[in-house]
């Protein structure tokens, strides 16, 4: 079942960009508007990938420090 929903009080600047962003996508602010949030909403928020992290990190016991997470990076890199 879908539901509408309706957002009051968006600024005129706000809404004119996101209706350019639509048009450059060859889609009509409602449709550009759906799947963004669609999208959103399939993202975990910033507090569930921290619980999963640290969920992880306990799990495993890794406990590579950032220092050591960069200097890797940089040597792969060579």
């Amino acid at each position: 079942m879908t539901v509408s929903v309706t957002i009051r009080d968006v600024p005129d600047a706000t809404r004119d960009e996101l209706a350019a962003r639509a048009a450059r996508a060859g889609q009509s602010l409602q449709e550009y508007l759906r799947a963004q949030l669609v999208e959103l909403a399939r993202r975990p928020s910033p507090d569930a990938l921290w619980d999963r992290v640290q969920h992880r990190v306990l799990a495993t016991g890794s406990r590579l420090p950032a220092d050591g997470i960069v200097e890797m990076r940089d040597a792969d890199r060579r």
